[in-house]
């Protein structure tokens, strides 16, 4: 007989009206940041900000802080993300006595340290179809089900080519990777969509104790050690219709893939999380006259340690409804 199907509370940004969750908002005494981690996004970022800004800050006073954390862009990230309406920090210059490291999840996780806000959503800087319901959808279960610490997006993904026509339905590291992982080692949490959107939601309360790696491992590391540590109960998602991000390379989703499966091997007991840099080579191979020619790539698998171990962790920064 087929094992049933584990079931993951699932909402809809269309549950609630926005009185309502500024209602929720109000009797739950919480805050709401938005965290918009990018690098090199100057065409989109704008975008993101602005939309976001608009509906939640300017239109429906949800949102109480709004920034972006810049990883080392060498484009106009920052300066456009600023234009737009954000509170811009360079990731390089938070906590810098911690050591340089590079990484989507480094930039989530020094976000912590910027903003002092209950509840935090996470939204990507590279979207070119989404809209501001996203922000409703990921925060309305945390201001109105104390149970619920940690909500994940779920949505229609097509894949966009270079020409901005679709070419495939996304998510390759997702369906090859990540779900087979949760199948091996965490079925109870088999029944998340998509274990790796990069849209998602979590108390601070539950975040700041949590281990971080700084690469593409944070999704999932941050799924599966909030059940660990609360229960599969813990764990929403949210269903926020359709989303499109800028096409990424082939040859990048096996750096994306290494980062996945350390984090993983790193909550089975596999290996071990390093606190200190600690590389990966991932060889892959480009065709040459001569035949095949290796391409290595360091891969950072460090993890950063709970943010409430860190000394300094909890001054905050101004938010935008300062």
């Amino acid at each position: 007989m087929p094992a049933q199907d584990p079931v993951i509370r699932t909402f809809a940004a269309s549950d609630w009206t926005a009185d309502e969750l500024l209602a929720a908002k109000a009797a739950s005494g919480q805050r709401v940041a938005v965290v918009v981690p990018a690098r090199d996004e100057e065409e989109t970022v704008g975008d993101v900000v602005s939309g976001v800004r608009r509906s939640w800050v300017e239109d429906v006073p949800l949102v109480d802080e709004l920034v972006v954390i810049d990883s080392d862009s060498g484009d106009a990230t920052a300066r456009v993300a600023a234009a737009a309406g954000a509170v811009v920090h360079a990731a390089r210059e938070v906590q810098p006595g911690l050591g340089p490291a590079e990484g989507k999840g480094e930039a989530l996780w020094k976000s912590l340290f910027v903003t002092t806000a209950d509840v935090l959503a996470f939204v990507d800087s590279d979207l070119v179809e989404w809209g501001p319901h996203f922000v409703a959808g990921l925060v309305g279960p945390l201001l109105t089900a104390p149970e619920v610490a940690l909500v994940k997006a779920v949505y229609d993904r097509p894949l966009l080519d270079a020409s901005g026509h679709e070419a495939e339905t996304g998510g390759r590291v997702t369906e090859l990777v990540a779900r087979p992982l949760l199948a091996l080692h965490r079925p109870g949490l088999a029944g998340v969509v998509q274990p790796l959107a990069g849209e998602w939601a979590a108390r601070r309360s539950v975040l700041e104790r949590l281990s971080v790696p700084v690469g593409y491992g944070v999704e999932i590391a941050a799924l599966v050690d909030t059940a660990d540590l609360l229960g599969e109960g813990a764990v929403a998602q949210a269903d926020l219709g359709r989303r499109a991000h800028r096409h990424h390379r082939h040859d990048t989703l096996g750096p994306m893939a290494v980062q996945v499966i350390a984090a993983l091997e790193a909550r089975t007991g596999a290996r071990s999380a390093s606190r200190t840099s600690e590389l990966v080579t991932l060889r892959q191979f480009d065709r040459v006259a001569a035949g095949f020619r290796a391409h290595p790539r360091a891969v950072e698998v460090m993890e950063r340690p709970p943010a409430v171990t860190v000394p300094g962790y909890g001054q905050g920064e101004e938010g935008v409804g300062a």
